[in-house]
């Protein structure tokens, strides 16, 4: 997995395209303030925040010996912000069709919730998150339940008996308004959701969009019990703030955040949420061309994170040279880890940890 795909949705209006410009750093999506604004979704990369890449990156100017840095890359997140679902959506109210067929596409569902007053704003349906948040999930919910109905139709053969067994069970409890992503699925029927991409089969995560002064409170706040989420599955932010944010310099928009009393931004948190409800992970290279992050999946093998910097080398696979991102910056570079035993030769079915910094050796 190359990158992240997060698809931003809510309804109109609460915040979603001023977030996506934060995202972007700059003013690439249309923020104004009544439905319907944001006509065809919005995608762009934005990278995800890794300080280990800026010591590594010292580690090996000082221990090779460069005159500079060599170029950092960090690893990526492809946000795609999608415009505003209303009730009806998956019968095509308020373009709604298009806008399902793009989640679809997306790794990610992250639904931003508005629990701010602004009156230059209009609010659509009431200021409440909980509500906003049932509403979408069941545009989703009756997309979802549209498709599989139309798989029930098609498999009428005695050979797709069992297709339409799985299909009637997920369709019983779509109908009692249960995402896919809350039950309980054998690995055959796991197998059949992926194969049809249904949208309320992805993990998601919420984003409840503060006024500033509702974000000095936040420890005062409980939408994580409201919305019937475990608190690290939030994210409080303020879109307006992070969009101020997003054209500081590293310095001031820390000395920014210290003042107001956060420890970090809300973008930086989602990030980090993202790669936590996906199950990702960042393996690290290091040397003089390029010190980069790559995205795998937890639990990957060597050989497997091989592939990801490119196809060939899961073929030509031979070894993994391993170090651990602490023992490369305590010891001073991959060369001192070598004399000092730090360094491991790893076979293809190593499973790779977050942080490790690896040279992959490949044949021709």
């Amino acid at each position: 997995m190359s990158s992240l795909s997060i698809g931003i949705v809510g309804l109109p209006n609460v915040g979603k395209s001023t977030l996506f410009n934060a995202l972007l750093k700059r003013q690439m999506a249309l923020a104004a303030n009544y439905p319907f604004a944001t006509i065809e979704p919005n995608v762009g990369v934005v990278e995800v925040p890794d300080e280990r890449l800026l010591k590594l990156a010292q580690v090996v100017k000082e221990s090779e010996k460069l005159d500079e840095l060599p170029p950092i890359i960090p690893a990526t997140i492809t946000f795609t912000d999608i415009a505003g679902l209303v009730k009806g959506a998956h019968k095509g109210e308020g373009l709604g069709n298009k806008f399902l067929t793009h989640i679809r596409e997306t790794d990610l569902i992250c639904h931003v919730l508005r629990a701010f007053e602004d009156g230059e704003v209009i609010v659509t349906g009431k200021l409440d998150p909980v509500a906003d948040l049932k509403t979408v999930r069941m545009e989703l919910i009756l997309k979802d339940v549209e498709t599989i109905e139309g798989q029930i139709e098609r498999a009428k053969g005695p050979l797709e008996k069992s297709k339409r067994e799985i299909l009637s069970k997920i369709l019983s409890q779509l109908n009692t308004g249960m995402m896919v992503n809350a039950m309980e699925l054998m690995e055959d029927e796991e197998e059949l959701v992926k194969e049809l991409c249904l949208v309320t089969a992805k993990r998601e995560i919420m984003v409840v969009n503060l006024s500033e002064e509702q974000l000095r409170e936040t420890d005062n706040l409980d939408y994580a019990s409201k919305l019937q989420i475990d608190k690290s599955e939030l994210v409080y932010i303020n879109a307006k703030l992070e969009s101020e944010l997003s054209s500081m310099s590293s310095e001031d928009q820390t000395t920014y955040l210290e003042e107001l009393g956060i420890s970090e931004s809300g973008i930086d948190k989602m990030a980090r949420l993202g790669y936590q409800k996906l199950n990702l992970i960042s393996f690290l290279t290091a040397g003089e061309k390029e010190v980069r992050a790559w995205t795998i999946e937890s639990g990957m093998t060597a050989r497997e994170a091989a592939g990801v910097i490119h196809t060939d080398f899961s073929q030509s696979f031979i070894k993994a040279q391993v170090v651990s991102f602490d023992d490369y910056v305590k010891f001073g570079g991959v060369k001192k880890c070598r004399e000092l035993g730090k360094l491991r030769a790893e076979g293809k079915d190593y499973v790779v940890k977050d942080g490790d910094v690896i040279e992959f050796m490949v044949g021709a």
